[in-house]
């Protein structure tokens, strides 16, 4: 069996995500704006096939990311709003989002 395609294609799953081909945050907060774990989120497969790695992935993107958002600010650079930006992924094996350009300013 091809697992690949699919663990890929529950992301993809119209009945279970409200915007499926769109980075879209708010799948993962509820109406207050509190997180929420999503079953069909298995961003390190399930099963006798989970990633033994994960719980180091998970802490290293902790790391990672906060160390960014305590140090920056990030936003569109000047003459571009957020509603200008394409955040539609290009699809293929891995998701992958389109480049752009942003402006990380230093506190």
């Amino acid at each position: 069996m091809y697992i690949i395609p699919l663990l890929s294609s529950v992301l993809h799953d119209e009945s279970q995500w409200e915007k499926p081909h769109e980075f879209y945050p708010e799948h993962f907060l509820d109406s207050e704006g509190k997180f929420v774990k999503r079953a069909a989120f298995m961003p390190f497969s399930a099963g006798r096939r989970v990633c033994a790695g994960e719980n180091l992935a998970k802490m290293e993107l902790f790391l990672f990311f906060t160390n960014l958002l305590q140090r920056f600010t990030f936003q569109p650079p000047s003459g571009t709003s957020k509603d200008d930006l394409d955040l539609t992924p290009v699809l293929g094996i891995t998701s992958i989002p389109m480049p752009y350009k942003t402006c990380a300013i230093l506190h």
